[in-house]
């Protein structure tokens, strides 16, 4: 009896959820997101970034309410998450669980269920997530390199990124997405949340199947870019978030190449010497990675793209920084 109740509370508890999906021509990847939406959730927005494809027909075909982002301003995944918010309050003021999830995503059977008991048992955490693994990691380096970035620990954590199921309350007091970052939204809302005394948990449960459809370098490139730019512009934001991996970016993405080749001409080329260097940072993310008892292989590749990153990420940071001096606010940053 006491199961047969706990099923029912759960299924009530299932009805109290919202669903917020954001999506910029995302085809094929939105619809699978659709399709893997549980029966029971009932209260579905789909938040779309100007769309030249068929993704608002499709969502309106399915009931869903849909909110066109007025391109006025520019996009961001924030924005989006915040309008799909604002839109399930108006409709269900009293809603109590949102979850946010991006349109390359579709949700895995049965997390639902797992992180809405998280959140019945845990009053005090605010968001929680779970394993986002990439449906097509065989099919090139760049996604394999994504389904390892996303293998992290499990329990209290700092962050979660975009899918993840949150108290409405908790993100509404804490003022939401922050719509000026073009990336790194989430960490910072959840470094807020954090100094409110709240709890983000990552729970061993499969979250969400992710597409990356990442196939070429250039790809891997603007991703990285755009890391690096959410680097920089969350550590404006927040001088204690991102700041190492600022720092490393800036470091071994510009200042030592630089003083490299600066040093050549004045030390009879001794100053490329600095270029050992580079081996040696890999060999210290290999290592950590073996310590995450993952194959050689795959802490090999992880490895050679983690100082490969920094480069790009580099880039990333200084065209913040140019923006800011300039006074102008990026705009998207897209690798599909």
């Amino acid at each position: 009896m006491g199961a047969e109740s706990q099923g029912r509370g759960l299924r009530v508890a299932l009805r109290d959820i919202g669903v917020v999906a954001i999506g910029r021509n995302e085809g094929d990847r939105l619809r699978r997101c659709f399709n893997a939406l549980p029966g029971e959730v009932r209260r579905v927005v789909y938040v779309d970034s100007a769309s030249t494809d068929d993704s608002v027909e499709d969502a309106r075909q399915r009931g869903f309410d849909v909110v066109e982002l007025d391109m006025s301003a520019p996009f961001n995944a924030a924005r989006a998450r915040n309008a799909g918010l604002r839109t399930l309050q108006a409709q269900c003021p009293g809603l109590r669980y949102v979850q946010f999830v991006d349109g390359d995503c579709a949700l895995a059977p049965g997390w639902l269920e797992a992180a809405v008991r998280e959140l019945e048992m845990s009053s005090n955490v605010a968001m929680v997530c779970g394993r986002r693994r990439e449906i097509h990691p065989e099919s090139s380096v760049y996604n394999r390199l994504c389904d390892m970035e996303w293998n992290t620990g499990i329990g209290d954590v700092e962050s979660c990124g975009g899918d993840a199921l949150a108290r409405v309350d908790a993100v509404i007091d804490a003022g939401g997405y922050d719509e000026r970052l073009l990336s790194g939204e989430e960490p910072e809302l959840c470094f807020r949340l954090r100094a409110r005394g709240w709890r983000i948990r990552r729970i061993d449960q499969e979250m969400t199947l992710h597409d990356a459809a990442m196939t070429r370098i250039g790809q891997w490139w603007r991703r990285a870019v755009r890391s690096g730019h959410g680097f920089a512009q969350v550590n404006a934001v927040h001088s204690a978030l991102y700041a190492r991996e600022k720092r490393s970016s800036i470091v071994w993405g510009l200042l030592v190449p630089l003083a490299a080749f600066l040093s050549a001409p004045l030390t009879h080329g001794l100053g490329l010497a600095l270029f050992l260097a580079y081996p040696i940072l890999g060999a210290r993310v290999l290592v950590r990675r073996r310590m995450h008892r993952e194959t050689l292989r795959d802490a090999a590749l992880y490895a050679v793209f983690c100082v490969l990153g920094k480069f790009p990420e580099a880039f990333g940071v200084a065209k913040c920084g140019w923006n800011r001096i300039k006074g102008r606010r990026s705009g998207l940053i897209e690798y599909k």
